[in-house]
């Protein structure tokens, strides 16, 4: 067994990145071809927005444009980013404000608390379009506009946000030697998707890039619809969205999530969030017609911890699905 060199981190900011890529080579029972997966809650702050907090803050930091005496940092989230800025505005001693909605998860609010962010909560979505998204965006304007010193990321339209992902990608593209033969990656913000596509197109990668949408989401041209899970998917498009970026794309409905993180645990025994069932199911939907001995590289934006009272609590799936446990406990009946 391989054991990673151990360094020491100056300070909290240098531990984000070099997460882990693992091969899970009993998640499909038959599959000819290697499935690995980049397990981003290795992060300190437990999710793969960790590298969008780092980029976003820290060099305004280190240059003065964010002063720790004066500004306050204000942010829209859905949760996981709301987590990695807490954590580093409480290391750069920072006052947050984070806007969240009533179906972020009591654990990722306890976090944000923990980190001593102040939470505004949205409970009512935007009455035009049904959404919460838009409603958690008017608060902020409201917030910076009467907040001195105010400085909102706005990570559904920085571009800073996709180009913290470019290391992630290279970091995935170094581990296989350049053999990345399918990406599949969720999307919300689209940071992730298309920082990884950007790093894979400038660097003449043959990569197919697959956007893993849920069902519901707006992103990719659908009408936008109800959705159960947190940080997977859209009600608008956001700004820093390029379809065209995902050569294929594939919606999920929740009930798939939550039975491919299920199926995740029994096999492969990783606890992982939402969206990262998500991208197993869309792996199992596209693999019959995956070219034998590829590399597949499934990105896990976080773990399961903060799904607790929902992707793995029983009660919680079954006042919600019915009865759905034959969907993890029965043999993968997919044909590869």
């Amino acid at each position: 067994m391989k054991h990673r060199g151990l360094t020491v981190a100056k300070g909290l900011p240098d531990a984000i990145g070099g997460t882990p890529l693992v091969a899970l080579d009993r998640l499909l029972p038959g599959f000819p071809s290697r499935v690995y997966a980049k397990m981003e809650h290795f992060n300190p702050g437990g999710s793969i927005k960790d590298r969008t907090a780092v980029r976003l803050l820290a060099a305004k930091v280190h240059s003065g444009e964010i002063d720790p005496r004066r500004s306050v940092v204000v942010e829209s989230s859905s949760g996981n980013l709301g987590v990695g800025l807490a954590q580093l505005c409480r290391y750069f001693g920072l006052r947050f404000v984070c806007v969240v909605d009533a179906r972020t998860t009591t654990r990722n609010i306890a976090m944000l608390r923990a980190y001593r962010a102040e939470v505004e909560v949205v409970r009512r979505p935007d009455p035009e379009t049904g959404e919460y998204l838009p409603a958690r965006l008017r608060r902020v304007r409201e917030l910076v506009a009467s907040t001195p010193d105010a400085y909102w990321p706005n990570q559904y339209a920085n571009p800073d946000n996709p180009r913290a992902h470019h290391l992630t990608m290279a970091e995935i593209d170094r581990a296989l030697g350049g053999r990345v033969d399918y990406l599949f990656t969720a999307v919300s913000t689209f940071g992730t998707l298309r920082g990884c596509a950007e790093y894979i197109r400038s660097h003449g990668l043959r990569t197919t890039v697959v956007g893993v949408d849920a069902q519901g989401s707006a992103i990719f041209g659908n009408p936008p619809g109800p959705r159960l899970l947190p940080g997977h998917g859209a009600g608008i498009r956001p700004p820093l969205a390029d379809p065209s970026l995902a050569d294929e794309v594939v919606h999920v409905p929740d009930l798939d999530s939550v039975a491919a993180c299920r199926r995740l645990v029994m096999r492969e025994a990783v606890l992982a969030g939402a969206s990262s069932g998500a991208v197993v199911s869309a792996l199992e939907q596209l693999a019959p017609g995956i070219p034998e001995g590829s590399n597949c590289v499934l990105v896990f934006p976080d773990g399961g911890d903060r799904y607790l009272d929902t992707v793995y609590c029983d009660e919680w799936v079954t006042q919600r699905f019915g009865d759905v446990a034959h969907l993890w406990k029965a043999p993968l009946t997919t044909t590869v």
